[in-house]
């Protein structure tokens, strides 16, 4: 029933139709609202008929998308509820503003440039009571939830029970602002500091801090630091005139003019208070510049909240502990999969756990390793039942509860669920050799110290680690999917390359984010990859480059589609397919067809199109379901007039091949450097690669990729060496100067190539470049740390945001490609996730 009556009777709101894993319940059906939104790279009302069918009959849908043919399918769905509406955001946003509106209760704001997320998660823990009377019951924002999207969803879940809500607000363009301060209406605000993050979205840095003081204007207090001027500058020229009664509360740590003026020596804070209204002496807990800034907001915030005095301030500094903002997974042991999630626990963060959990496809077996969840804002009885509830729906074989809390609301739960008082009992009486091939979410609050579960759950390896950041991974998924939409056909289908371990990233679990964001197909180079990633529970289609008429068998089992590139691996295709065991008529007759075009690497040439014709008329029941070729020089600007003949000679051989078939079948030609030079040449579909991994090849818009993968070891030992003497293998390193001489855990077996040694290499230790010393070794090289601040244990970067993999493929003549690619399988990959 379509109406435009907004109420909804639902609490629980989705947003993406992949939080929905499995069947909702009749009684949670009534709970359940999604609002379909249609997006930049998703539209959400493409997935009503899944979600009907999982049983969601709520849902916000919006009027432009609602064509005659979804409008006739929406019908059909009689028992469903569809409320019609112009923005499905905003209006997300105008029933989030209408929930703040029942409260009465204190509520901070933040917005910054940097430090946002750890200012609310400290904030958090320093004022965390456990109880109203001993501190407050805080509602805040998940992880990072600062977006137009974030916002809304964290600030519907204030609850009655909370004292105290703490959200931040992120914006990277002007007009953003004032939609969010409608949802948060903070009463205090922070204004952390201002920097060059999203300097794009506005003309100058004054008009940024502008739109940021937006979050205030009908706050009563703004906190903030005097020591940036251009905060300072802007708060005196615009807030004070549109709210002359607010508190500005100030502090500084150079003597500017403010109400609070801290000075550091070594760990010890003297903060005093104006006119000495305050005079503490404190010991911080962490002391460089960023932490130490974090910290001042924090405090500052609290004496402005109340009084407190030295003692009880100096023992809740004591208990913090410092934020990790990533979800990250890990290699555990006994062939476990381990996602490590201690970053919070609430209600919010354990769902997009799960969700995250639902996406590993490589263990069948899920466990939940879980604390008790500490101010969530909900009756117990009322919070245990949803977590019960979630284990369940998320088809979660083992449930571990570690808490006083949850152990007594374990009635909640699954019989096979177990329950401890504490970490410690945990350690000492888990069966750590039952849990095996499983993927295990570990999630607890920070007094539970989870992170001695996770080291207990991890697979020990060399200290030589490769991080892979999927939100930068996703978020250059994006960036060729915005470039693939800019031109027409609006529909063109994207392909991923996943081939040689995803190069060097991991190929299940990159294979499995794609499969989350629904590319079209996935492309591996070898049989054997693909199997892996079927094994691993990805069922996008795959096509396989180099199959061999040996593994054609596999390919049929694994619903795997071989690249066909020469008449003689056609024939044996043909053969094997019309054998009498595999059916000639088969619908799994599929394959891809090679066309070259000037490679003159694999595929047909031009001229053998006639003999190729023939053999598929004769032939009906093969099916070209995809053609495609490969430029030589997409990425120089000195081979254009080459691409463009190589354009030319594809788009004669699929006309003559599509008049041929009677069919049209998918044409394919660019790859990554293709799809930002030659965007009019982008067909049916595309094929990305390596800038899915963070380098544009053609280097025209390097800027707008994100890293992905940072290549990271240790130091094992540091030694002085004297100048004359030499360092490594042939006597090659040797010194002009006295040196410390530090050896770091990785070697050309890790990935490391020879020719970085003898100083072409650089790596960069504590903020400075130190050059190589002597040959690379198989386990091990030697960098000079003479000026760096180095200590053994220390961690090093091979690779990474500091150290373009860019460069190092410069330093030795080669590409990066080869860099990534070359990184060995024994390196530990460690897969995470910030913010949301």
């Amino acid at each position: 029933m379509l109406t435009k009556d907004f109420q909804l009777t639902g609490r629980q709101w989705f947003t993406d139709s992949r939080q929905v894993m499995t069947t909702v319940s009749d009684a949670r059906s009534a709970d359940a609202v999604f609002f379909a939104i249609q997006g930049e790279h998703h539209d959400g009302h493409a997935f009503i008929g899944d979600l009907y069918h999982k049983g969601i009959r709520q849902f916000v849908v919006e009027r432009s998308a609602l064509t005659l043919e979804r409008r006739d399918e929406l019908a059909t769905y009689t028992d469903a509820r569809f409320i019609e509406v112009n923005s499905s955001l905003k209006t997300l946003q105008t029933l989030a503003a209408e929930h703040r509106r029942q409260f009465r209760i204190p509520v901070i704001g933040i917005t910054g440039s940097n430090g946002k997320t750890i200012v609310k998660e400290w904030l958090a823990q320093l004022l965390d009571g456990g109880s109203a009377s001993d501190g407050f019951v805080v509602a805040k924002s998940p992880k990072s939830y600062n977006s137009q999207l974030g916002v809304p969803l964290s600030v519907h879940e204030l609850a009655e029970s909370h004292t105290l809500g703490i959200f931040e607000a992120g914006i990277s363009k002007a007009q953003e602002m004032q939609s969010l301060e409608a949802i948060i209406r903070p009463t205090i605000g922070i204004f952390t500091n201002i920097g060059t993050a999203h300097d794009e979205g506005f003309r100058t840095r004054k008009q940024k801090v502008a739109e940021k003081l937006r979050l205030f204007i009908h706050a009563s207090v703004l906190i903030y630091c005097s020591d940036y001027t251009d905060i300072d500058e802007e708060v005196n020229m615009l807030l004070k005139a549109v709210n002359p009664d607010m508190r500005f509360i100030t502090w500084s740590l150079t003597g500017h003019k403010a109400i609070y003026q801290g000075t550091l020596q070594k760990n010890q804070l003297s903060l005093t208070g104006k006119n000495g209204a305050v005079n503490l002496t404190l010991i911080l807990p962490f002391t460089d510049p960023a932490s130490v800034e974090n910290l001042m907001h924090c405090l500052v915030t609290m004496l402005t909240l109340r009084a407190w005095d030295e003692a009880e301030l100096q023992n809740r500094l004591n208990r913090l502990r410092p934020v990790s903002m990533r979800l990250e997974q890990k290699e555990g042991i006994n062939n476990c999969v381990l996602i490590d999630d201690s970053y919070n626990n609430d209600v919010v963060g354990l769902q997009l756990a799960l969700r995250y959990l639902n996406q590993q496809g490589t263990r069948s077996r899920r466990v939940v390793i879980l604390s008790d969840v500490l101010q969530s804002g909900q009756p117990e009885a009322d919070l245990y039942k949803q977590v019960g509830e979630l284990m369940r729906s998320n088809e979660v074989e083992q449930f571990v509860g570690i808490g006083p809390v949850v152990s007594r609301n374990a009635h909640f739960f699954t019989t096979n669920s177990l329950f401890f008082a504490t970490t410690d009992e945990f350690l000492a009486r888990f069966s750590f050799g039952d849990l095996r091939d499983s993927v295990v979410l570990v999630k607890g609050a920070r007094p539970f110290s989870f992170e001695r579960i996770v080291h207990r759950l991890e697979r020990k390896v060399h200290g030589t680690v490769l991080d892979i950041n999927l939100d930068a991974l996703t978020h250059n998924l994006n960036y060729y999917r915005e470039r693939i939409a800019r031109s027409e056909p609006s529909d063109t289908r994207l392909m991923v390359m996943v081939k040689a371990f995803a190069y060097g990233s991991g190929s299940a679990e990159v294979a499995q984010l794609l499969q989350f964001h629904r590319v079209d197909y996935l492309a591996v180079a070898y049989a054997d990859e693909g199997v892996s990633l079927r094994q691993n529970g990805v069922d996008l289609p795959i096509m396989v480059m180099n199959p061999a008429p040996e593994t054609f068998a596999t390919l049929l089992e694994y619903k795997l589609e071989p690249e066909i590139y020469s008449m003689r691996l056609l024939l044996e295709w043909g053969r094997f397919l019309g054998s009498e065991e595999r059916g000639g008529g088969s619908s799994e007759n599929a394959f891809h067809l090679k066309i070259d075009t000037g490679m003159h690497r694999l595929g047909f040439l031009e001229s053998e199109l006639p003999a190729l014709t023939d053999y598929l008329q004769q032939h009906p029941t093969l099916k070209v379901v995809t053609v495609f070729s490969h430029l030589v020089g997409a990425d120089d600007a000195q081979f254009n007039s080459f691409t463009e003949e190589q354009y030319a000679s594809f788009i004669r051989s699929t006309t003559s091949l599509e008049k041929a078939l009677g069919y049209r079948p998918l044409r394919h030609l660019l790859n990554s450097a293709g799809i930002v030079r030659f965007p009019d040449y982008k067909l049916d579909m595309v094929r990305l690669g390596i800038g899915l991994y963070g380098v544009e090849a053609s280097q025209i818009d390097q800027a707008a990729l994100q890293t992905v993968g940072t290549l990271r070891t240790v130091i094992s030992q540091i030694k002085t060496v004297q100048a004359g003497e030499s360092v490594g293998y042939s006597r090659r390193g040797v010194l002009d100067h006295d040196a410390r001489i530090a050896t770091l855990a990785i070697g050309y077996a890790d990935g490391y190539d020879r020719r970085l040694g003898n100083g072409v290499g650089e790596v960069w230790v504590n903020g400075t470049r130190c050059p190589t010393v002597g040959n690379v070794c198989m386990d091990m090289t030697m960098v000079d740390v003479t000026n760096a601040s180095a200590n053994e244990g220390d961690e090093v970067i091979i690779f990474g945001p500091e150290l373009p993999i860019t460069e190092l493929a410069q330093r030795i003549g080669t590409i990066p490609y080869e860099i990534l690619t070359g990184v060995s399988e024994r390196v530990k990959r460690v897969f995470f996730k910030e913010g949301n």
